[in-house]
């Protein structure tokens, strides 16, 4: 199970402060993106999103807090149906619907907020949670990877599941992304773990 970082309590839709909570994690996106994490300081982030620095801490406690929020909203939604991949009896139907979603969410998420995944911010303490939920994201690929190929290394085929799905950030920064790019990979993660199976019969 995860766990979010200390820090005030998430506003709540319909709340006062929701719009300007989101101006400063939509600012801190951006800034990422331009000028790296390690770069980037509360007080660029404040000034970006109309506001001064010191109100800027009644919404977050700093910028780790910002990005651990963007890197969760980047896998959360994929996890919060993983029962659904897991309860499915065709694995291999499980295994495309999850690929598909993961890519869809990613292409979803409107700050490509994955292209921080190999920061080496990351693997600080503050964003302990984001790698325990990625990790349990490897988990469920490579249950199913498991079930589809008997035998063969669950987590080797899990991870390379998701290395594959993250390709769409590469696809998003160069501004080109296919239509049916959320089935090609879903389909190529298929494949690659079919061919464990094949490798291991031979």
């Amino acid at each position: 199970m995860t766990t979010s970082m200390p820090g005030r309590p998430r506003l709540q839709p319909g709340e006062p402060g929701v719009e300007s909570r989101q101006q400063l994690v939509d600012a801190a996106a951006s800034l990422f993106a331009e000028r790296g994490y390690a770069a980037t300081s509360t007080r660029r982030i404040a000034e970006r999103a109309g506001m001064r620095q010191a109100s800027m801490y009644y919404y977050f406690a700093g910028k780790e807090e910002i990005l651990l929020e963007l890197l969760q909203a980047s896998i959360r939604p994929t996890l919060d149906r993983a029962s659904d991949y897991l309860g499915e009896t065709d694995a291999r139907r499980a295994l495309y619907a999850l690929a598909r979603a993961d890519v869809e969410t990613l292409l979803a998420e409107p700050h490509n907020i994955g292209t921080m995944y190999l920061s080496p911010e990351i693997a600080g303490e503050a964003f302990a949670p984001f790698r325990e939920a990625r990790d349990e994201l490897i988990g469920i690929y490579g249950e199913l990877a498991a079930r589809i190929s008997p035998g063969a290394d669950a987590l080797f085929l899990g991870t390379c599941c998701i290395q594959l799905v993250d390709v769409v950030v590469r696809f998003r920064q160069e501004g080109a992304v296919p239509d049916d790019l959320p089935d090609r990979i879903a389909a190529a993660c298929l494949r690659l773990v079919e061919g464990a199976l094949l490798e291991d019969a031979g």
